[in-house]
């Protein structure tokens, strides 16, 4: 080998190591956000956004929108048509391919305004203007504190949800409780001068915990993004990616002991993201990459067969109603005496002894009467909150199963995107997946720092496991659903792929 051949050999091989670096110096970033909070639609406890970051390197650009509403499309003030829409307008003024825009809504049930589109658009050409050289780093952090499983296992085989819109079961009726996922999944964007630009952090949690004045808000995310921004400082933006929550509620939802509070969880979180984002150093490495992809999903064939046998069950509950004596006002100072005093509720004991030394039983015959009086009443009422979920739930299977029908077709079209900076992978989902696809998805995942976004790019309401989905329960998982238990392992296979092709 000549002196010349040898030398040229070093050169391309310098190329090739430096090649990395020397691309992801063309990494470039911008910010913006835009409120969109509707002040028409009553009290303000706290703003909601659309911020945007796009991310554009020689090859490729990135848009990600994350909206603090409760889903992109079908429910809430975001119509349909939103995705369409702003994709036409960015590609058209941007010259983004439609395919590689993100929006995520937070699913906070904030009200947001009707030109939310046209704002949302607004803080990505702002966002575009201020591109600027940025590096990367990704991390995670736990935050176990904030969120429980919602869905309750009986002792009996099926599950229970916990809503507001009805009543938990008995304590004694409860089996054992779900899994949550405490993992966040974190992205630092820093400028070349080592200045905090954006952060992203990803976490499964329903927004729903409301705050005490009973305001618009964005929920947890809101306390927990404004912590980060604080803490991070030089203007940086805090991205809220919600993950998969449709099965976690937050910690002590239920409760009444205390108003509603959402912004003690929102601390926790913000404070545990910011904790991992100072231990990520950013850096100059890795790729920028999208794919985007359509799957057809199994719509649900049984839905009119569990809403037979719902209504069955309905009949057999009316059937079990029991007649009772008592209304509402005298089973209340029943119920209290009887389970103060088991043995004597109706009148001090010396009555009790008086009638016993007459020969009388009076007050012993009276006391049996109200105790099955009582009992009866209590049975009316754990009817009466059965009741209320199953026709809750009926409700849920009859709309979807008239929206299946309408379509007309056994599938359902959803839109799956994979999306990679530097070391950073995720997948995401328009529904609201559950928790335990997550987990799995983390756990087979071919690379360690991969996560998982459900309410991305459109909404197609729950996507419960295939086992949630059979529950003989009737929870809203498994009953505000499109899609037939088939669904997970078509997803599953096809986001492992997405995630092993970024």
């Amino acid at each position: 080998m000549t002196f010349a051949h040898h030398l040229t050999g070093c050169i391309a091989a310098l190329l090739l190591t430096l090649a990395p670096s020397l691309h992801a110096a063309n990494l470039r970033a911008g910010v913006a956000k835009m409120q969109i909070t509707d002040r028409a639609a009553g009290p303000v406890n706290d703003p909601l956004y659309a911020k945007a970051l796009v991310l554009k390197d020689d090859a490729t650009t990135v848009v990600l929108i994350t909206i603090d509403a409760v889903a992109i499309g079908e429910i809430g003030r975001i119509g349909n048509g939103f995705m369409a829409t702003v994709r036409a307008q960015l590609q058209q003024e941007l010259d983004l391919p439609p395919g590689n825009l993100l929006v995520n809504a937070s699913h906070c049930h904030g009200v947001v305004r009707a030109d939310t589109p046209a704002l949302a658009v607004q803080a990505v050409k702002q966002a575009w203007q201020r591109l600027a050289p940025v590096k990367v780093g990704a991390g995670t952090a736990h935050e176990d504190r904030i969120s429980e499983n919602r869905r309750l296992r009986m002792k009996d085989g099926s599950e229970v949800d916990m809503r507001r819109a009805y009543a938990l079961p008995r304590d004694e009726d409860v089996a054992g409780v779900g899994a949550i996922d405490p993992q966040v999944g974190l992205l630092r964007v820093d400028l070349e001068d080592g200045r905090p630009l954006a952060a992203l952090y990803n976490f499964a949690c329903h927004p729903i915990m409301g705050v005490p004045s009973g305001g618009n808000t964005a929920d947890y995310p809101a306390f927990a993004s404004k912590v980060i921004e604080e803490g991070l400082g030089e203007g940086a933006l805090a991205f809220f990616i919600q993950g998969c929550g449709g099965d976690i509620n937050p910690v002590r939802y239920k409760e009444v002991s205390q108003p509603n509070n959402a912004e003690p969880l929102g601390h926790l979180l913000g404070l545990t993201a910011l904790e991992g984002l100072n231990k990520i150093e950013a850096h100059a490495a890795g790729d920028l990459k999208i794919i985007n992809q359509t799957i057809a999903l199994p719509r649900g064939v049984d839905l009119e067969q569990r809403m037979s046998k719902i209504q069955t069950e309905q009949a057999r509950l009316m059937s079990a109603l029991k007649p009772t004596n008592i209304n509402f006002k005298t089973f209340v100072p029943l119920l209290i005496q009887q389970r103060l005093a088991p043995e004597q509720p109706s009148a001090y004991g010396q009555a009790y002894l008086h009638e016993k030394a007459l020969g009388r039983d009076g007050l012993v015959k009276l006391d049996a009467v109200n105790r099955a009086s009582v009992e009866a009443y209590l049975n009316n009422i754990e009817i009466m909150e059965q009741l209320t979920r199953l026709n809750t739930n009926l409700a849920l299977l009859k709309k979807h199963h008239a929206q299946n029908v309408e379509a007309g077709k056994p599938t359902l079209d959803v839109e799956v995107a994979g999306f990679r900076i530097g070391d950073f992978r995720m997948v995401t989902f328009p529904g609201e997946l559950t928790v335990q696809i997550g987990l799995n998805l983390k756990q087979k995942a071919p690379h360690p720092l991969s996560f998982v976004a459900g309410y991305t790019n459109g909404y197609i309401y729950y996507a419960p496991t295939a086992g949630q989905r059979g529950n003989t329960g009737y929870a809203q998982e498994d009953c505000d659903s499109l899609v037939a238990p088939g669904w997970q392992a078509i997803f599953e296979a096809k986001a492992l792929e997405i995630l092993g092709g970024l």
